[in-house]
């Protein structure tokens, strides 16, 4: 961002007359506007956002000025203002270079749209679509069967429904099914995902009684069946997310579970978060459950994300049988949890990639960031050192070192890719804080630049830094 400091803001404090006569000197927000720059920013950008940044500079003149700064002529406050306005015009939702090294990265938007999903989304956003239309009756019809063949297509569901995310998928679902009856869980898995996802939250959102059942990392097929009775209202399974239990353990598969439940006349739910619906080791990468898998073993419903391993838009898929579907179709809350038509524009893109079967990794973005070989993503790095080392300056090293990504959101926590990184370390001693100017400098280049600080070092790690943007990326440095 730039710096709005007045000139002259450092000077001396003078007396409270002469501050008073110097504040007198400043002009009106009429003046200001009046002045060539403003008059044409407000033309192009609209008078109420010009107004606000005339304010705004007008407001640090007069702190200025009181703690004995100078008065600034017209054309320093119209400059100022022109600053602000570019600061009031810029989207807050800003694009960064992901150097992160974390692939589906929640804070940063997660998967990346292929073409044709954006494609989709745009032709949507330009014009009208039968949304809850039936074209062929003339009458109401269900937003979704705008992806319910697709999906029912991918993971062999009789049914299917979307609603805004996975969290949502999960408790919508607890909610039809399970209301106000006991619903069971292993102790392994009352996870917690973010701060706001925790299992046992959840469970009580939906208004069901949670019952855990096994140890933290040993569960077994009699801890269910003990725990069943007269108010078993389901069974639940939740992949681990973000952690993984390794060592002694012991979990119970999906088709035992599902027979457990089905003997006591209650439903099998898995709650798959980020989910897949191809076999990732087909393309060189760790296997992640698929729910075609859970649901030929007997599960009823099945829920997992449309913006994570899948490379969509963020969504909650729910598939499964048909009554199951049926009944949280027809829960209250089901409305309230919708998705507009932009993200069923962008799903219906993205499952029909996948319905094809052609070229997954050139057409699905995140899958290609996924597999792209160490070799490429250490070649990008020769090419970056350069113009990264001469925008830095002689006060610090930058080398090429070997690192691993990983895939991020939740997805296979265990996994990692491996990756090559430029790491930035300042030249002789230096304290951390020093490492920490430079990654808030690149924070604040024009598009920030993500890294990660680890052992006094920046890593840039650049899996994610396509050839695509090698360009931008050296023009941004420019600006450091």
């Amino acid at each position: 961002m730039a710096d709005l400091t007045l000139p002259g803001a450092g000077e001396p404090r003078r007396g409270e007359d002469d501050s008073l006569a110097s504040l007198s000197r400043l002009p009106s927000v009429d003046r200001l506007l009046s002045a060539p720059a403003l008059a044409a920013a407000a033309q192009a950008h609209g008078a109420a956002l010009a107004k606000k940044a005339a304010q705004g500079a007008l407001e640090a003149a007069r702190t200025a000025v009181r703690e004995g700064g100078r008065v600034p002529t017209i054309e320093e406050l119209a400059q100022d203002a022109e600053r602000r306005l570019h600061v009031l015009r810029a989207s807050r939702l800003t694009p960064v270079f992901n150097l992160t090294g974390t692939v589906i990265h929640t804070n940063l938007g997660r998967a990346l749209l292929s073409d044709e999903a954006i494609e989709a989304v745009t032709a949507a956003m330009r014009g009208y679509a039968a949304l809850e239309y039936d074209v062929a009756t003339g009458g109401r019809g269900d937003r979704d069967s705008v992806v319910e063949d697709l999906l029912c297509e991918l993971t062999g569901a009789e049914a299917a429904t979307v609603v805004n995310n996975n969290a949502a998928a999960v408790v919508l679902t607890l909610k039809a099914l399970g209301a106000r009856r006991e619903a069971i869980i292993s102790r392994g898995e009352l996870i917690e995902i973010g701060g706001a996802f925790r299992m046992p939250d959840i469970m009580k959102a939906a208004g069901c009684r949670l019952v855990e059942v096994g140890t933290t990392n040993r569960t077994h097929p009699r801890d269910y069946e003990a725990a069943c009775n007269e108010r078993t209202g389901l069974i639940v399974k939740a992949h681990w997310s973000n952690y993984a239990i390794s060592g002694f353990t012991a979990v119970v598969d999906d088709a035992t579970l599902a027979a457990i439940a089905h003997a006591h006349g209650v439903p099998y739910v898995v709650d798959l978060g980020a989910g897949a619906l191809v076999d990732l080791a087909e393309f060189g990468l760790p296997r992640e459950p698929l729910p075609q898998q859970s649901l030929t073993a007997g599960a009823d419903v099945v829920t997992f994300s449309g913006d994570k391993l899948l490379g969509g838009p963020q969504a909650g898929l729910i598939v499964g049988r048909k009554a199951a579907i049926a009944k949280i179709r027809k829960d209250p809350l089901k409305r309230a949890l919708r998705v507009s038509k932009l993200t069923l524009a962008a799903l219906e893109a993205t499952l029909r990639i996948y319905a094809s079967g052609h070229r997954l990794p050139e057409r699905l973005p995140t899958l290609a960031l996924l597999m792209r070989p160490r070799t490429e993503i250490g070649a990008a790095c020769e090419r970056l050192a350069g113009p990264l080392r001469a925008a830095l300056g002689e006060r610090f090293d930058v080398s090429i070192e070997e690192c691993a990504s990983q895939i991020g959101s939740g997805s296979m926590p265990e996994e990692r890719l491996p990756s090559a990184a430029l790491v930035v370390r300042p030249v002789g001693k230096a304290s951390g804080r020093v490492i920490e100017s430079v990654e808030r400098r690149l924070r604040g280049l024009p598009v920030p630049v993500i890294g990660r600080i680890a052992g006094n070092a920046l890593r840039l790690d650049a899996r994610c830094l396509l050839p695509r943007d090698e360009a931008p990326f050296v023009d941004n440095l420019k600006s450091l």
